[in-house]
């Protein structure tokens, strides 16, 4: 696996890193609060970190679905504020090609969703910027056309690249095959397991459903199966998140699941 150094975290032989945080935005001083609060955890058990929150949703399933910070400016402002403050990584999405120039200059790692995995302009503006570039792999995606995803990066100079695994659909639900893990670590990039993504389900009412409660089975398979880190959406409120209510991983369970993952990967490793 190539070594990808972001900050003080680097995804190497030995290394579990998590990135973690509130899907979306919803004020500096919760912002501020979560990240706290999950580096408190992670320092505990000595797990590297990088922070995750979206300055802007904006692929929500409803028109009236909160997608955060009004501004792009201000997004990226609560951003710089947890770097600066914390010193851990920090990571968002990007959905627009011409956002990624403003986002890396505050970021660490461009996402890209899902939903976007193949849209070559905005691969191409990520890369462009040398900052490490999280794909994460869509729903419609097999695992193996995901090298050309990550050669779209490549071709821009730019090898700092992690390949993110969050659910397959199947008819109008989601699917994990722990088998792509494996299939996309081909590639030579660390694969990242999207541990709350995972667990969505349709929902009513315009909103996205899910069950929380497979979270742990669904994150210990993939980190059996190899995967070389966990992504998980984490709130001190899961039931009144303005985001993905019914996936976030409540903050005051971190620690245990985190305990038990950290035990399957010495087991497997």
């Amino acid at each position: 696996m190539n070594t990808i150094s972001i900050g003080n975290v680097k995804y190497e032989n030995g290394s579990f890193p998590l990135i973690a945080g509130p899907c979306v935005i919803e004020s500096r001083d919760h912002s501020l609060k979560m990240a706290e609060q999950i580096q408190k955890v992670t320092n505990a058990l000595s797990i590297p970190l990088i922070f995750k929150s979206s300055f802007d949703k904006a692929n929500r399933s409803s028109i009236g679905s909160f997608r955060g910070p009004d501004k792009l400016d201000e997004g990226l402002s609560i951003l710089a504020d947890v770097k600066r403050e914390l010193g851990i990584p920090v990571l968002t999405d990007v959905h627009l090609p011409d956002q990624c120039s403003s986002v890396a200059e505050v970021c660490d790692v461009l996402q890209i969703p899902a939903f976007l995995c193949r849209q070559t302009d905005l691969l191409l503006a990520a890369g462009t910027t040398g900052k490490t570039v999280n794909i994460k792999k869509g729903q419609f995606l097999a695992p193996g056309k995901m090298k050309h995803a990550a050669e779209k990066i490549e071709s821009t100079g730019n090898k700092n690249i992690i390949l993110t695994e969050r659910g397959t659909s199947f008819g109008y639900s989601l699917v994990s095959d722990m088998t792509s893990i494996p299939v996309m670590s081909q590639t030579g990039y660390p694969v990242i397991f999207d541990a709350t993504h995972s667990a969505q389900l349709p929902g009513d009412k315009n909103i996205t459903g899910g069950q929380r409660e497979m979270i742990p089975t669904l994150a210990k398979a993939a980190v059996a199966a190899g995967c070389n880190g966990v992504f998980m959406e984490v709130h001190d409120n899961p039931k009144n998140a303005k985001s993905d209510a019914s996936t976030q991983w409540p903050i005051d369970k971190l620690e245990n699941i985190l305990q038990t993952l950290l035990k399957v990967y010495e087991a497997v490793n």
